[in-house]
């Protein structure tokens, strides 16, 4: 019973298509007359139309080519997971190296994976004092941060000083390489015109360029740092905390100092003016008192010179004669 099913089902299946491959035919044929009948072309092309191309990251993305590049840097942000306020943040460095002697460095997702990896194999197995172990690198891959936030969050410590070894290492090879191919063709005596000139006392951004690179250490040297290089972004962001709290705290007790000093020396200006008040009044006391005394003084002088007019010889003298004279009235009286 099965091989009578098979050859009828088969038969059904070509009934269906020769069906179908008619009815397109038909409609291939409807739409020819049409275009024949208003004139038209099938291959027509509007000859201002943009030509539009399929992006690469997104296949319902269809976009003018002209603005091909700047949607592809869009894309791939938003496909990383970069919101729109964050794009709006970013700026392309390249343009501030265009005319400048800065070389800079184009890093990608597999040559940071890379690096990651070469830092790791190199570092201890076990935790250590003072240098990065191997669990405190990252071992998955991860995307290349476009701003600050991204690559605090999704790289350790560890991993951002093996990423800037690795830079600093490559522009230095880059900068001694060209270096020597610049001594192999360079004019002899245009270079020891340039030597002379570099004998000349240096200017303000050369010393600045000479302390910078003084600063900076191998990573030897970094990683003995422990204060320094094993911290965390949380860590660091106390510590900041910290010290703008004690310099607010500085601050306010400055300015408690000063108002103290501003009280104690008002209290001060004001015992000092009762002072004056008290010392000018008894000052005027003192005054009346002496004058009271002069006066009384001057008193006791005029009666003690009234008595010794009265003890003078003169006075006696004239005394006796007026006794004389009252005896004598006195005894014509009697007579």
């Amino acid at each position: 019973m099965s091989e009578s099913v098979e050859p009828q089902t088969l038969q059904n299946r070509l009934d269906h298509l020769q069906e179908l491959t008619e009815f397109t035919e038909r409609c291939k044929k409807q739409i020819h007359d049409i275009f024949e009948t208003l004139g038209w072309s099938p291959d027509y092309k509007d000859p201002n139309q943009e030509p539009m191309e399929q992006c690469p990251y997104d296949p319902g993305h269809r976009v003018p080519v002209r603005s091909m590049e700047k949607h592809k840097a869009s894309c791939v942000l938003r496909k990383m997971g970069y919101s729109a306020e964050e794009q709006a943040e970013m700026y392309d460095p390249s343009v501030c190296y265009e005319s400048s002697s800065v070389r800079s460095f184009i890093m990608d997702k597999s040559t940071q994976h890379q690096v990651i990896l070469k830092a790791r194999s190199a570092a201890p197995m076990m935790r250590m004092e003072g240098v990065f172990w191997q669990g405190q690198y990252s071992g998955q891959p991860v995307d290349v941060p476009q701003n600050h936030k991204r690559a605090i969050c999704d790289l350790t410590v560890a991993d951002r000083l093996a990423l800037y070894d690795h830079v600093i290492s490559v522009n230095q090879q880059k900068e001694a390489a060209s270096s020597s191919n610049e001594d192999l063709y360079v004019d002899l005596v245009s270079k020891l015109q340039r030597d002379d000139e570099q004998n000349e006392p240096k200017t303000h951004l050369e010393l600045m360029a000479e302390m910078r690179d003084y600063k900076r250490r191998r990573q030897s040297y970094r990683a003995k740092n422990v204060h320094i290089t094993k911290k965390s972004y949380t860590e660091v962001i106390r510590e900041v905390i910290n010290v703008h709290s004690e310099e607010l705290a500085r601050q306010w007790k400055d300015e408690e100092d000063e108002s103290t000093r501003s009280e104690h020396f008002s209290h001060k200006r004001l015992l000092e003016e009762r002072r004056s008040a008290s010392s000018e009044s008894h000052h005027s006391r003192n005054r009346r008192h002496r004058s009271r005394e002069r006066s009384h003084d001057r008193d006791s002088k005029k009666k003690k010179k009234k008595e010794r007019d009265s003890r003078s010889p003169d006075s006696h003298h004239h005394h006796d004669r007026k006794k004389k004279k009252k005896k004598k009235e006195e005894r014509e009286k009697e007579k």
